[in-house]
């Protein structure tokens, strides 16, 4: 396997997208839940990959990332 930095990753789990974007894993879990995240969340079956670029578009411009 390869060991791939989270900021060059196109899409990340939900857990990854939770420390990237310093939020607590229920909070992103309720904001993926939504009928428009599809622009910013790609599932495979039951799991859920967060798009970066396009779920940091959406974040309000004054979050800080890591």
């Amino acid at each position: 396997t390869y060991d791939i930095p989270i900021r060059q990753k196109a899409n990340l789990t939900a857990e990854e997208a939770a420390s990237y974007f310093n939020n607590s894993i229920n909070k992103l879990r309720q904001m993926t839940d939504t009928k428009d995240c599809e622009k910013y969340v790609l599932w495979v079956g039951n799991r859920r990959l967060i798009k970066q670029k396009a779920f940091e578009s959406h974040l309000p411009k004054n979050i800080r990332f890591k």
